[in-house]
């Protein structure tokens, strides 16, 4: 019996190897692809059309789309939103800046964007596999989860835009001022340097 025990925990040992390889392989792949935005968001639009054209094909899968909806939704807020609530900052004394003469504090996301990307990117890919599952093709009458799911969205997003406009935080790059740093001059191009 000792001996059969030994054997399994061998026979279990390529398998963690393998396991081990290919999350190796796999998080090398992720961390490459982190500086490419948006090749990343094109290939997850890609894996978004391919499940919606699978449930469109299927006529089914509904309940499924509803809780990716939630999920998606959910994420978005996470996106959205700052990492350190105001509301409660303003309950502990600190709060962001609300005047020119505050300190500034950057806008730093609850989600950040690859963490974002990725979870998105995984939901569809997980939806798409379920959708080979007959026994999750729960039948219902869709309009009504489509009408309830841009009804919970309506409400989300008022709450989410009132709360930015409440705090005087906008969570994007748009419009903001970029500073690039100092330009060479045309005499330190030169080659020569003045020295005193």
């Amino acid at each position: 019996m000792e001996e059969n025990g030994g054997h399994s925990i061998l026979a279990a040992a390529p398998l963690a190897k393998w396991r081990n390889d290919f999350s190796r392989a796999f998080q090398y792949y992720l961390d490459r692809s982190a500086p490419h935005t948006a090749e990343r968001w094109l290939g997850t639009l890609v894996a978004a059309s391919i499940y919606v054209l699978r449930v469109y094909y299927v006529q089914g899968f509904y309940v499924i789309s509803y809780g990716l909806g939630i999920y998606v939704l959910n994420l978005l807020i996470g996106f959205l939103s700052p990492k350190v609530d105001p509301e409660l900052e303003a309950l502990d004394g600190a709060s962001l800046p609300t005047k020119d003469s505050d300190e500034f504090k950057p806008f730093v996301r609850r989600l950040p964007e690859f963490k974002f990307w990725y979870s998105i990117t995984k939901a569809f890919v997980v939806a798409f596999g379920l959708t080979f599952v007959s026994m999750l093709d729960v039948p219902v009458f869709w309009p009504i989860l489509l009408c309830y799911w841009i009804f919970l969205f309506v409400l989300t997003t008022k709450r989410q835009i009132l709360h930015m406009i409440k705090y005087k935080y906008v969570p994007f790059d748009i419009g903001k001022r970029r500073y690039t740093g100092k330009k060479p001059s045309e005499s330190a191009s030169g080659g020569r340097v003045a020295r005193d």
